[in-house]
């Protein structure tokens, strides 16, 4: 198991320093659900929320999220990203949204945390707009699933 990077030798938490790594092309695809009531996904599904698509404005909470990730957690790395796809689809045999998210850029540190990021913002957007007909909302099994890129090359969950 490799050590904590981002804490230094007395222990105090640094930012790691990327400036020796090779820029490769990064990858990172995260998921995550939120679970409601049957109602709460119909209305969701017929587009008949009060507040407009809950989806749609979702998504694109994901998409800006993942480009503040390094304004919220402290020693992320501000990344120029090159690419941001956040998916959501309803799963009514499963009283959930599921989102994904796809995250790349060129550069010396991964996307992890970015991919991550959009998936936390946009199932918590979903609660946001939805919590007024469901407070019992929950978001689960938020992980990530693949990365690529960089020295460790390719890691995928196994299934």
């Amino acid at each position: 198991m490799n050590s904590l990077t981002h804490f230094n030798a007395a222990g105090e938490a640094h930012m790691v320093d990327v400036g020796d790594k090779a820029s490769t092309q990064r990858t990172a695809i995260a998921e995550g659900f939120i679970t409601m009531q049957a109602q709460t996904l119909q209305l969701i599904m017929a587009g008949e929320h009060k507040k407009g698509d809950v989806l749609g404005i979702a998504r694109l909470a994901g998409i800006m999220a993942s480009k503040k990730t390094s304004d919220l957690i402290p020693l992320c790395h501000p990344l120029m990203l090159s690419h941001v796809s956040v998916d959501l689809q309803a799963l009514p045999d499963k009283q959930a949204v599921y989102c994904q998210a796809t995250v790349k850029t060129q550069g010396q540190t991964g996307v992890e945390m970015e991919a991550l990021m959009a998936v936390q913002i946009a199932l918590l957007t979903v609660y946001d707009m939805c919590k007024a007909v469901d407070r019992g909302m929950c978001i689960e099994r938020v992980q990530l699933t693949k990365k690529a890129g960089g020295k460790s090359g390719v890691w995928e969950r196994e299934a």
